[in-house]
């Protein structure tokens, strides 16, 4: 889901293929996009290149191979195709977003002084990308975030942050909810946050990805009901969307009900959702299966289920700690 780069870097990560459609798309390029959506990356860049070679002047071919690096932490590679896009195209904005995006994500793995300088670029960036075009709201979100959590040496800072909510929350109201929503839970200030992302909510989000980022809040903070609502507000915008059934899922194991419906969400999740960074991993997936087994007292099965988790993901402390738990029970 949301990645954090860093003390003064958080980015927000939606997918756009919006830029897809200012080109005629040749084969090739449908196809990748194709492998994309479905997370098979090797097959993308392989089509992508091919692509690239016969189209060297189709900024859509460098865009989507900017993503698909971007989505295997090939962060050089990244940054190289999202610059190609721009180059060719600089009055793009969508490409500007990801060129932010690139450096961000770059920035984020940097030693300081080089950190901080791709920090800046990253702003600046998603900062073009709004004025191309000011209702490029994902971008607007990204520079929001960015200078919300950015100190002023990194060229962030709150009173840009707060006119540019203003600006967005003009716009559409949904958008403004969540973006005063996400400023103050970078501030920890879980409360003013729970009442925007509510709001968000309620006042016709239409981004799916930006429904499920609060999804992800509202799962990391264990709140059964907005993860409720946030799966009824997301398939209502995105019926195919896998996450979905994924929130459900959480929300059944949190309030202990509906337990073997849980387990099929979840399964049916790890056979069809992505590995995409706005999605639920599927190491987290193998962690609810566990909790969703241990509520079922079936500590065998959810000791596999954990181990899956961690063996996915080393990060994933939940899960250490739920096998510690199942060790010492």
């Amino acid at each position: 889901m949301r990645m954090r780069n860093g003390a003064f870097l958080a980015l927000l990560f939606f997918s756009c293929f919006s830029a897809l459609g200012t080109v005629q798309a040749a084969p090739n390029l449908e196809q990748a996009n194709f492998a994309y959506q479905r997370g098979d990356y090797k097959t993308a860049i392989d089509l992508l290149q091919a692509a690239a070679a016969s189209e060297p002047r189709n900024g859509a071919v460098y865009l989507l191979l900017a993503k698909t690096y971007f989505q295997i932490r090939d962060r050089d590679r990244a940054v190289a195709n999202a610059e190609k896009a721009v180059a060719l195209d600089p009055g793009n904005s969508i490409y500007h977003e990801w060129l932010g995006r690139t450096y961000g994500e770059k920035a984020s793995h940097a030693f300081w002084f080089s950190a901080l300088s791709l920090a800046k670029k990253s702003r600046k960036e998603f900062e073009t990308a709004v004025q191309l075009d000011s209702r490029n709201f994902s971008a607007m979100q990204a520079l929001i975030e960015y200078d919300c959590s950015a100190p002023g040496i990194a060229g962030g800072g709150d009173d840009k942050a707060q006119a540019e909510i203003e600006q967005i929350a003009a716009m559409d109201a949904a958008e403004g909810h969540y973006a005063r929503g996400n400023c103050r839970r970078q501030k920890k200030d879980f409360a003013a946050a729970d009442a925007e992302f509510t709001a968000a909510l309620e006042s016709g989000a239409k981004s799916a990805d930006l429904i499920y980022d609060i999804g992800d809040y509202a799962m990391k903070r264990s709140q059964a009901d907005r993860l409720l609502a946030v799966a009824q507000t997301g398939q209502k915008v995105a019926p195919d969307d896998p996450r979905a059934g994924f929130y459900r899922a959480v929300a059944y194991i949190l309030n202990q009900e509906k337990l073997d419906a849980a387990h099929g969400m979840l399964s049916d999740y790890l056979k069809n959702a992505p590995v995409r960074d706005n999605y639920p991993s599927p190491s987290s997936a193998h962690y609810w299966l566990g909790r969703a087994f241990e509520a079922q007292n079936q500590p065998e099965a959810a000791r596999r289920e954990y181990q899956q988790a961690a063996s996915l993901d080393s990060d994933n402390k939940a899960a250490k700690e739920a096998l510690k738990r199942l060790s010492s029970g």
